[in-house]
């Protein structure tokens, strides 16, 4: 196989056996940069030199009995609304263009810790909302690789680098993983700190990670966990054990609820018919359930919440360079403007209320089953298509994963979403893997 093509944790262990150097697999990642790059556009930023000298100080880490971290010499890419002191931050906006940070995010500081090597700024969306950047979908460069963490989700699926980070505030790291065909998972809300990233919508902001196998997403997102002062939605917990659970075969075979929410006339209808042929090859592990009836305004509060915050956090951009705008961005940002705050608080106080409403579904399934995405990822570059079915996720601040198992008719990716309770990760990516195993072989 192809060194680039290896995944995190085979190299993390290859390189701390001394079997290949950081420095090999970097190269490997650049020259497949260097191939693919020109019709993928993955990256926003990159630095060769940057990326070379630190795999050089790993592999010298690694030659002085340093201790190493579990991402030791690991290429990873950063999503361009995470701050770095070392690279431009610009955050998919003219507006932002040669911004330049002062100091590190917290999950980046995080990587660093944990070894890994920070290869460059992949491309987001215009300010992370919806208005694409310039990435393509390496299964078909006509079609949208999804939003707004396009750039991760397209360079793991390209075969650039075996992980990378994202955020979501709606379905940003759901969606363009289903569409790009890889694994796509956003922890429970709090779990991964925010500080210095570009702020959208306090409630529903959630940072996730791009891997092309369920162990690779546990590796990176336990490394990137823990409480952070400087976020007050972290939580003083200890760290969940994701890798070494979700390698665990579960002690017995574990449940699904078969949730086709309130939005399931809009799955196109080869995505429809792949949930009842895969739910039906489940059987008796998979028993559809229907959402309590609270659920058919959950996509309404969502975006209430979404675009008064995008009001918010976006005024001066608004204020000062509106011209330089999408009309998509403006648009939703001026419906924000005229949200009430007894609506907004209304809506804000609503998630634990719909959050109580999957007490009954937990008591017997082990994780929902449901599509990532309408369907295949849209030809065109013009929209990143529709995030419908993260929406009700999301704004539960519950941990989500999609797993690259089907194709639609046109044999692009489709993403089979498994979402589990709040700070069960662990279980849920436990459940995550044997369903792979179960599905696939």
């Amino acid at each position: 196989m192809e060194l680039a093509l290896i995944g995190a944790q085979e190299a993390a262990t290859a390189i701390r056996d001394g079997l290949i150097s950081s420095e090999k697999l970097v190269t490997a990642c650049l020259e497949r940069i260097g191939k693919l790059e020109d019709q993928v556009h993955a990256w926003q930023y990159l630095d060769n030199e940057l990326a070379l000298a630190q795999a050089r100080e790993a592999d010298k880490a690694l030659q002085s009995g340093r201790t190493l971290g579990p991402l030791h010499g690991i290429p990873v890419g950063i999503k361009d609304i995470i701050d770095t002191k070392n690279m431009p931050t610009e955050d998919g906006t003219i507006l932002h263009s040669g911004r330049q940070p002062e100091s590190d995010a917290t999950v980046v500081t995080q990587l660093q810790i944990a070894g890994a090597v920070i290869m460059g700024k992949t491309v987001t969306t215009e300010l992370a909302v919806f208005s694409p950047g310039k990435t393509c979908n390496p299964h078909d460069i006509g079609r949208t690789p999804g939003g707004s963490s396009s750039g991760s989700a397209a360079a793991v699926a390209a075969g650039m680098i075996p992980v990378a980070v994202g955020t979501q505030t709606n379905g940003s790291v759901v969606r363009p993983a289903s569409f790009c065909g890889v694994y796509g998972y956003k922890p429970t809300y709090g779990s991964i700190s925010r500080h210095l990233i570009l702020p959208q919508s306090k409630p529903l902001d959630q940072v996730g990670v791009f891997a092309r196998s369920v162990e690779d997403a546990a590796l990176i997102a336990e490394a990137l966990m823990g409480y952070d002062v400087q976020d007050p939605d972290t939580k003083k917990r200890a760290r969940p054990d994701l890798v070494n659970i979700q390698a665990q075969e579960p002690p017995i075979e574990p449940k699904l609820a078969f949730v086709k929410t309130p939005v399931w006339d809009q799955a196109d209808a080869s995505t429809r018919e792949a949930f009842v042929e895969l739910t039906g090859e489940l059987g008796d592990l998979a028993e559809e359930v229907s959402l309590p009836q609270m659920f058919d305004q959950a996509h309404e509060q969502h975006r209430m919440i979404m675009e008064a915050d995008l009001a918010r956090s976006f005024a001066r951009e608004y204020r000062d360079g509106a011209d330089n705008l999408s009309s998509v961005l403006k648009e939703m940002i001026e419906r924000g403007q005229k949200v009430l705050a007894t609506d907004y608080n209304s809506a804000v106080a609503s998630i634990d209320a719909l959050y109580s409403g999957f007490s009954k579904i937990f008591e017997w399934q082990d994780a929902i089953i449901t599509p990532a995405a309408i369907g295949e990822a849209p030809v065109g570059l013009e929209s990143t298509g529709s995030p419908v079915f993260c929406t009700i996720w999301t704004l539960c601040g519950m941990p989500a994963i999609t797993l690259p198992i089907l194709q639609g008719n046109n044999e692009m990716p489709l993403g089979v979403q498994l979402v589990g309770p709040r700070g069960d990760d662990a279980r849920l990516l436990r459940t995550a893997n044997w369903l792979v195993k179960e599905l696939m072989g």
